[in-house]
């Protein structure tokens, strides 16, 4: 944990650094790229030592991958090689080292790394593999159009802003910000003529990156104070569960899933100001002509607090997983696209049974809250006090459905999570079984879209 803040915190420094000295009108696309793929290096073998070269070997068996498959298999190649990898790399953990987590735990790092290997490996597919009509926009948007060169592979796999952290970006996004085009094409799509400007504005990070690294302070700070006195492991105390009443457990597990997310915060947020420090996560302008440096967000605090739906809670948390996980999965299953989704998740978080446990339960809450949002909300939508009573059931519901979900995350383990449900008489799970049999279910979006594409295709192919 030292090492880990000691690097973010440095690659902070690093970051202003790389802005100021070696911006593209000072530095060649080259020397940006060597310089953001060494001190990435650097930072992995600083923090997990021997077991960084687990990073550099599934970075270069998936270079050859990408330039020695065929381009039709290369999106499964590296996805089957890159899973395979951490996959290997989280069975040792919990087999050799008995659900400990290392203190040299280079999971995360593989974690991301995978991410991007198989998001650029889509997206080349998309680019060279697949004719511009198979494609939705946002992959139309993506595509890449030839393989990246060994030093462009290497820096937006390794470079020294995700390295430890995160978050995965897109490759056409992160090739754009090293050649100075980043923040450009994003204000290219305002009007600035109208606005009264002469010439293109020059937005700067450091505002966003003075608040993020406010809210990494706050998040340290509830991280020290709430997380060790609320610990997950007493909601299944014997002596807890003996005198406390059904509705106080369910109440104090709300309090200890609280209290677990502050690392989160702090990681993921600090994550995101190194990136807007170096220049990088300019996202456009908002409706109030606000710049707005959320490109690489990974959550969205306020959206998860006050969340009124499962979708929309996941939706704000861990946001950048999430589009890897659409757009690795979602978009491209040919059935079940949110079981596959969700199985993919688990999977990639590694094989600790917890991880599954909550996996699956969240697929059973998603279908359930997705039946009762189709079947019951346009009820509460006549007037301002129903659509209020709403949003406020709704939210006290998906709280307590999430803390019910993500309980087995933080346990691992199958006795602890076994006994947690009992102790809660698997109520989420009854429930959401009697909503999917009483209530209809509606085509989804995803099945819809899919159909229309495939109507498009064969009217192309028909004419």
């Amino acid at each position: 944990q030292i090492n880990f803040v000691a690097c973010q915190l440095f690659a902070l420094l690093a970051a202003f650094w790389f802005r100021i000295y070696l911006s593209p009108s000072h530095a060649s696309s080259a020397v940006r790229h060597a310089f953001a793929t060494l001190f990435g290096i650097y930072f992995a073998v600083f923090c997990f030592g021997w077991y960084s070269i687990h990073l550099f070997v599934l970075v270069m068996m998936n270079y050859g991958i990408m330039n020695m498959a065929s381009i039709p298999n290369i999106h499964r190649y590296s996805f089957v090689v890159a899973m395979g990898y951490l996959t290997l790399c989280h069975i040792s953990r919990i087999y050799i080292f008995h659900y400990g987590i290392l203190t040299t735990d280079f999971s995360g790092p593989l974690m991301i790394i995978t991410q991007k290997i198989t998001t650029l490996a889509c997206q080349l597919h998309d680019g060279i593999g697949r004719q511009a009509e198979e494609l939705t926009a946002e992959q139309n948007r993506l595509a890449v159009k030839s393989r990246p060169s060994l030093l462009e592979y290497l820096s937006y796999l390794l470079n020294f802003m995700s390295i430890i952290a995160g978050p995965c970006s897109n490759y056409k996004d992160y090739i754009a910000f090293i050649e100075g085009r980043h923040v450009h094409m994003k204000l290219l799509e305002v009007n600035w003529k109208q606005k009264g400007y002469d010439r293109l504005p020059d937005p700067s990070p450091t505002g966003a990156v003075m608040y993020k690294l406010c809210i990494t302070l706050v998040a340290l700070i509830l991280f020290l104070t709430l997380t060790k006195n609320f610990p997950m492991a007493y909601i299944i105390d014997d002596e807890f569960l003996d005198k406390t009443p059904f509705l106080s457990r369910l109440g104090y597990l709300y309090v200890v899933t609280q209290a677990a997310k502050p690392k989160y915060y702090f990681a993921w947020t600090l994550a995101d100001a190194v990136n807007n420090a170096a220049g990088y996560g300019f996202s456009g302008v908002d409706e109030r002509g606000t710049f707005r440096w959320d490109l690489l967000s990974n959550l969205n605090i306020w959206n998860i607090e006050t969340a009124t739906s499962f979708k929309m809670y996941i939706e704000n948390w861990n946001i950048q997983t999430a589009a890897w996980l659409k757009r690795v999965c979602y978009d491209r299953a040919p059935w079940y696209p949110t079981a596959l989704t969700f199985i993919l998740s688990a999977l990639w978080h590694g094989i600790y049974p917890g991880y599954y446990f909550t996996f699956l339960t969240g697929i059973l809450v998603t279908l359930a809250a997705r039946a009762i949002r189709n079947n019951c909300r346009h009820y509460f939508l006549s007037s301002v006090p129903l659509k209020i009573a709403y949003d406020v059931v709704t939210w006290a519901v998906t709280q307590l459905a999430v803390c019910y979900t993500v309980a087995p995350f933080v346990m691992l383990a199958v006795e602890p999570t076994i006994k947690f449900y009992k102790s809660v008489y698997f109520h989420m799970h009854i429930l959401s079984i009697l909503v999917l049999l009483l209530l209809p279910m509606r085509p989804q979006t995803h099945s819809v879209r899919r159909a229309q594409n495939q109507a498009m295709l064969n009217s192309i192919k028909s004419k």
